[in-house]
């Protein structure tokens, strides 16, 4: 299960913290509160959690609960790889003629 937090966390580390810390983020850390992301970085976030799990993002879900820590990154994909895999459960059972 941590599988999630740790790419989204190698993701972090290798594109805004570069040689400023000491490379440690822990999952819960609030990166506005500790300056890591701004504005374009959140974008950059949401492009690598869009590709690496072939989930799409929402305008209304570009909000601070979802990006702001490992932690959040982590529930939000997992909400939204769980809401896929049931829509295509749906699809599979409407098309068999399943109720």
């Amino acid at each position: 299960m941590q599988q999630i937090e740790q790419e989204v966390r190698e993701f972090v580390i290798d594109s805004f913290l570069l040689e400023e810390s000491d490379g440690h983020i822990s999952d819960d850390d609030s990166f506005i509160e500790q300056g890591l992301v701004n504005s374009l970085d959140i974008l950059s976030l949401v492009t690598f959690v869009q590709k690496k799990y072939s989930i799409s993002v929402q305008e209304e879900e570009l909000i601070t609960d979802n990006w702001d820590s490992v932690q959040r990154i982590a529930k939000f994909i997992r909400t939204k790889l769980k809401m896929s895999s049931q829509d295509a459960s749906s699809k599979i059972n409407s098309s068999m003629g399943v109720l």
